[in-house]
Order: C-alpha cells, then sequence, then structure tokens
C-alpha cells in the first residue's frame, strides 16, 4: 500500500526486455536507505517487487500483464521514474490509498500555467468515467491529486509547485502518458452498489436473510 506521495525521482539505469517482459535496473539513493529483497516499490504508480539491489540501484522485474496494461512499456535506457516505498505501518499518511494496481494509462492532452499551478487534461478511455469524481482522489504516475473537472472521457488535476518540481509528472508534455488508478474507496463503493442492482438486494431481502 502507498500514498502517493513521491519519496524520490530515479533513472533507468538500464532495461533487459524479453517478449512482453521487463527487467528494470533503477538508479537511486532515498529509497535504497532501507531497501530489502521481496519490497514492495510503486515506479511510476505501479506496484514492483524488489528481487535484487546494490548500494547504487535496484532491480524489478515486469511481467506481461504489467507490460500491457501500463506505461512501463515506455520506459528507455535513462528515463525518470517517480519512487515511492510502501507505507510502513507507524508511517504518516499524507496522500489517499494508493495500491499500485493501474486501472487504466491516460494521456496528456493540455497543459497550462495558472499562477502558482499547472492544469492538466488527462484524457481517459469512456469506460473508466464512473470512477472518475468531481474533489475524489486519482493516482497519476503514482502521485496522489484532487480530481476538480471531469466529463466522459476527461479530468482536469491542478499540481502545485512541489509536485511539479519533485515528480515526473511536471515535467511530462502534452501527447504523453500517465498511468491512472482511480481511488479504490471509490471502486468498492461502485463494485457494491453495482453487485446490489444485479442481485436485487432491498430492505425485504436483507429482513428476510435475518440482516434485519
Amino acid at each position: 500500500m502507498f500514498t502517493g506521495i513521491i519519496e524520490e525521482i530515479g533513472k533507468i539505469q538500464s532495461i533487459h526486455s524479453q517478449g512482453n517482459t521487463l527487467q528494470l535496473h533503477i538508479e537511486a539513493k532515498k529509497v535504497l536507505e532501507d531497501i530489502k529483497l521481496g519490497d514492495s516499490m510503486s515506479v511510476n504508480g505501479v506496484c514492483l517487487t524488489v528481487n535484487a539491489f546494490t548500494q547504487a540501484t535496484f532491480c524489478l522485474d515486469v511481467m506481461p500483464e504489467t507490460f500491457r496494461s501500463t506505461s512501463l512499456a515506455n520506459l528507455k535506457h535513462g528515463s525518470i521514474v517517480n519512487l515511492e516505498r510502501a507505507i510502513p505501518a507507524n508511517g504518516r499518511f499524507g496522500g489517499h490509498f494508493v495500491t499500485g494496481h493501474v486501472d487504466t494509462v491516460g494521456q496528456i492532452v493540455k497543459k497550462e500555467p495558472r499562477e502558482n499551478a499547472i492544469y492538466m487534461d488527462i484524457q481517459y478511455p469512456e469506460a473508466f468515467h464512473h470512477l472518475s469524481l468531481y474533489k475524489g482522489s486519482v493516482a497519476l504516475d503514482g502521485i496522489s491529486l484532487t480530481i476538480f473537472g471531469t466529463s466522459a472521457r476527461q479530468l482536469t488535476v491542478s499540481l502545485i509547485p512541489h509536485t511539479a518540481k519533485e515528480s515526473v509528472l511536471g515535467m511530462k508534455k502534452i501527447g504523453d502518458n500517465v498511468n491512472i488508478e482511480f481511488d479504490l474507496l471509490g471502486k468498492y463503493v461502485h463494485s457494491f452498489v453495482d453487485n446490489s442492482r444485479q442481485n436485487r438486494i432491498s430492505v425485504d431481502f436483507l429482513k428476510e436473510n435475518g440482516f434485519m
């Protein structure tokens, strides 16, 4: 589990690809301070597992499903990435619940400075519109942000100066892809309501089955 508060920008030292799989070697500093084999690491919002490390790098494998459903396939030697370690049980929770399980890949269609903020419009498949909630949370490339504009195929977020400076998202341009993870709680609520409609759960049903 992650918070969407980026700890560090890492750099791809090398990539080994075979079919729809990748092995990433990433240069970093801060996230290596207490790293262990098997640790979860968010890389541009994708939860991956550390399988090797040195004093200056760590290594992770990207499976075919992750390759196909995220933007990690676009990474190259020298690419920079957002990094966040899994939150410890005694850590501060500054963002929102982020699992690192990407829902879809979106594209930046507008980027506009407004006073001290950067407004971004992100286009995404219409099938995910029901998860894009006004004033709800969203993780873009692993960054916890608030949606303040939404339509059938687009959402709008605003980057504060710190986020623009300390993450990869602030450096991206129109046309670049971003990993999108919609709010976990919103997805659970929608799933529950949807299943309730399909199963016709009602007050009478609850009474008949001893829930009331």
